[in-house]
């Protein structure tokens, strides 16, 4: 379905129950952000919002993605599979031999669907420069601060569009934006990224940059911009296979070399000057639930800010899961799946990334299994595949097993684990925004191989013994007084992990610590121990696994167990503690700066739940920070060490 503009889909979201208008006036400086985490962490991700009343002359939409139903509304789907389900058919009638006229002829309504979805440019002016404002101000837009330690306001689902000097190949993507003044921002493009690729290029030629950002139209281009597309396709090109319509674009006013939907809200135009002083960008309370550090990134000059006459802007925001974007990145696991069977790994069954990893952090891959060996071949396709690059925990499991029942994925892949032989290390790119690298984009990985063993990857010497039962956490505890915490119930559900939230105090303390607790009779069968900061409720799993993927390199922080069984001679027992607790210079000699984990200012939270009862949204609902503010180190953006 194609939207004609944003409009549309607000209106399609009211007539299907899934928005809220706020006529009250909310403060687009931490108080949207704040009604926002409340509402989305809401059972199913709560409702799209409307802020009316902004204080400036346009309404704020967002969550307007955040939940299974509205992702299917933005694209124009009953189910997000049916995406993939069309692209897998696509992929085979492609690859499909053509032995005859009439196969070859069937093809031709198939190709002229691929040309219906081609970005075309039109001449003329768009609906997105009725109005051009003869002094482009960024200060006129209700651009947002999120978080009480963020940087200034953040522009979060800017739409950023730029071009190859060379081969004028279009890239669009989404970079958030710091403004720093009515006509300029930062641009925050990672090293990996396609449009920091097209920046070298344009230093190279000593050559101005052009980039035009779009907010708003229909929100198909939004998510196209998040979609990990490879260099060579152009995301208007998806947008136009998603909304069944192409793409119609037009000229920058300023900045002609680039072109942009016509139906879009907002039109931000200007130029990175390549050779020009960076800007010292940031912090920004990231996807990852932790601050994003500031850092040195190109300075964007605004030339020009057009927009729709009733232009709406939209907004998300990100912080500690679950968040609207949880949501996008379903969307992204959903209907790249069929690429990624159909032209990497084609064992592969299913997929899911849970929300606790925050996308990159853990993925779950479903395989069928016909030999020794598969789980790694999978491991190494997938590592060496576009932004999945990125991924620092891989788990593997193969065709009998239900990854989306995270209860039953944990029975069978601890079933079959064992954890001296099936648990793989490595090491590469990882995400800038990853905090446990010690050097920034470069870190430990690993693949945890929980499916069924042929008899080549069995090694006989050792002892699988079955889950043990629960452990005196008690005496523990009394015998090691940096233990604050023991979460040992996933044994009775015959599932081999326990969780410890342990007080660090001295060098190689958590592996010292492991060795110990590998040492006590009851320990001695449980195969994985995950350890995470004393302040963090091991009782509470989503929330401990969110802290513990975030803050683990996995290379570094394992240690594995394996040792001889005193009365079985010949035979070996193993198991593996991670160390997923802060990381400081002192204790652990790592050499970058630890973000704090976002959480809202008392006063914000105060606004907000004195004007809950005129917002319209129903039952109280207090704020999700206050079970976060006991686990934060300071005050500041940085961990106070």
């Amino acid at each position: 379905m194609a939207y004609k503009h944003l409009k549309h889909f607000i209106d399609t979201l009211e007539q299907a129950g899934e928005l809220i208008r706020i006529k009250t006036y909310v403060s687009p400086e931490l108080e949207m952000a704040e009604i926002t985490d409340r509402v989305s962490k809401m059972p199913g991700g709560g409702k799209a919002l409307l802020f009316e009343n902004t204080g400036y002359d346009f309404p704020v939409l967002i969550n307007s993605m955040g939940s299974n139903k509205r992702m299917c509304l933005a694209l124009g789907v009953n189910h997000l599979d049916d995406v993939a389900h069309e692209i897998e058919a696509l992929f085979k009638l492609i690859s499909k031999p053509k032995e005859g006229i009439l196969d070859k002829l069937s093809m031709l309504p198939k190709l002229g669907q691929f040309a219906s979805w081609l970005p075309k440019v039109v001449s003329g002016r768009g609906a997105c420069q009725e109005v051009v404002m003869k002094d482009p101000d960024l200060h006129k837009l209700p651009v947002m601060t999120c978080w009480p330690k963020d940087g200034g306001p953040f522009i979060t689902l800017p739409v950023i569009h730029t071009k190859d000097p060379n081969t004028g190949s279009r890239n669009v993507g989404m970079y958030r934006m710091q403004v720093f003044g009515k006509d300029l921002t930062g641009m925050h493009w990672h090293k990996h990224k396609v449009s920091a690729k097209h920046f070298s290029e344009y230093k190279k030629l000593h050559k101005r940059m052009p980039v035009a950002v779009i907010l708003g139209g229909d929100p198909v281009y939004t998510y196209s911009a998040t979609a990990p597309l490879p260099e060579n396709v152009d995301e208007y090109m998806l947008a136009g296979f998603l909304r069944k319509r192409k793409v119609e674009l037009v000229k920058c006013i300023t900045q002609p070399e680039l072109e942009v939907p016509a139906d879009a809200d907002f039109v931000i135009e200007g130029y990175v000057e390549p050779h020009e002083e960076l800007i010292w960008e940031g912090p920004f309370g990231d996807h990852t639930g932790y601050y994003s550090l500031a850092d040195w990134y190109p300075r964007f000059h605004v030339t020009a800010i057009t927009h729709r006459k009733d232009a709406v802007y939209p907004s998300t925001i990100v912080g500690i899961p679950p968040q609207e974007d949880a949501w996008i990145g379903k969307a992204t696991e959903r209907i790249f799946l069929a690429p990624i069977k159909m032209t990497l790994v084609p064992e592969i069954i299913d997929m899911e990334m849970p929300v606790e990893g925050v996308f990159h952090n853990l993925v779950i891959s479903k395989i069928q299994k016909d030999y020794a060996g598969q789980a790694q071949k999978v491991m190494n396709a997938m590592w060496g595949a576009g932004q999945m690059m990125f991924n620092k925990i891989l788990v593997v499991a193969d065709e009998h097993t239900d990854i989306h029942d995270y209860r039953k994925l944990a029975q069978d892949v601890f079933r079959h684990l064992n954890p001296a032989t099936d648990i793989y290390f490595s090491q590469g790119p990882m995400d800038v925004l990853d905090h446990s690298c010690s050097k920034m984009g470069f870190g430990g990985k690993v693949c945890i191989d929980g499916t069924r063993k042929h008899e080549e990857e069995i090694d006989g010497s050792y002892y699988l013994p079955a889950t043990p039962g629960k452990p005196d956490e008690a005496a523990i505890r009394s015998q090691f007084p940096e233990i604050k915490a023991i979460n040992s119930s996933l044994l009775d559900q015959d599932i081999s992990c326990i969780l410890v939230a342990v007080e660090k105090n001295r060098i190689n303390h958590i592996r010292e610590l492991n060795e110990a607790l590998y040492q006590l009779p009851a320990l001695a069968g449980i195969k994985m121990v995950l350890y995470v900061e004393h302040t963090v409720d091991v009782s509470d799993l989503p929330s401990a696994l969110w802290r513990f993927c975030n803050n683990l390199d996995p290379r570094r922080d394992s240690f594995v167990i394996d040792r001889p069984i005193a009365d079985q001679p010949g035979k070996r027992l193993a198991g593996i503690g991670m160390d997923g607790t802060l990381k400081t210079r002192l204790l652990d000699n790592f050499e970058r700066d630890w973000p704090n984990i976002i959480v809202a200012d008392d006063a914000t939270i105060r606004k907000v739940d004195d004007k809950w009862a005129e917002l319209g949204i129903g039952p109280f609902v207090a704020s999700p920070s206050l079970k976060y503010k006991h686990q934060i180190y300071g005050e500041e953006a940085v961990v106070q060490q």
